[in-house]
């Protein structure tokens, strides 16, 4: 599975890099603070998994990380082969940007 860092994420950022990010937190937890993206939380995920793109590089984000890596297995068993991981999630954000 692919892997990023906040700071790569965040030059990936500056740099206007082609990517599509995605928070599969949920509604409460995005309220609180999210760095954009499209919002599928994992309770939505089997039945809005045609929203993520497979034609660009797609970023999945929750609170930790572990989140968005079960959610990275399970669109890959939809045939999306496009997904990396923030690593450490918004709580890693939030300690190293």
């Amino acid at each position: 599975m692919k892997q990023i860092t906040p700071a790569q994420l965040k030059e990936w950022m500056e740099q206007n890099h082609d990517f599509v990010l995605v928070d599969v937190r949920e509604d409460f937890e995005r309220e609180l603070f999210n760095i954009g993206g499209l919002h599928v939380p994992m309770s939505e995920l089997a039945a809005r998994y045609r929203e993520i793109p497979a034609d660009k590089d797609v970023v999945l984000y929750c609170e930790k990380g572990i989140r968005s890596v079960i959610a990275i297995q399970r669109l890959e068993g939809a045939g999306l082969h496009n997904l990396i991981n923030l690593t450490g999630g918004m709580k890693h954000w939030k300690e190293t940007v």
